[in-house]
């Protein structure tokens, strides 16, 4: 493990990543339900373009976590991940129902947490 003040830094890394994936997977709540949304499903909705600039923040998350030492496997993962949404998206109304339920972006700051060693706060 990296000494104390590299490991603070990491954490507070991963929890900027955290509400970053929350913003754009789960910021808003369907009223009358649990079903959370966010950025993603929303801009999603704008045809094509949508899905291209949702990618960019998505990728950011794994170029991140890349940087934060994630390897191998778990890299590739989080890569299916979005690579998942990504073409789930390019199915019109499919698409938007699907980023409503996958949130790669959690899913992928989940991965990051669990490669190391952390929980959500």
């Amino acid at each position: 493990m990296p000494p104390h003040a590299d490991r603070a830094h990491i954490h507070r890394e991963v929890q900027r990543l955290r509400q970053l994936a929350t913003v754009l997977d789960a910021a808003f709540r369907i009223p009358g339900t649990k079903a959370r949304w966010g950025l993603d499903a929303l801009i999603g909705l704008l045809p094509v373009g949508g899905t291209t600039v949702m990618l960019l923040p998505s990728l950011y998350i794994v170029w991140k976590s890349w940087k934060l030492g994630v390897r191998g496997a778990v890299l590739g993962r989080m890569l299916a991940n979005v690579a998942v949404e990504t073409a789930a998206d390019l199915v019109p109304v499919v698409g938007d129902v699907f980023d409503v339920a996958f949130k790669a972006n959690l899913r992928n700051v989940a991965l990051l947490e669990q490669h190391l060693g952390l929980g959500p706060d």
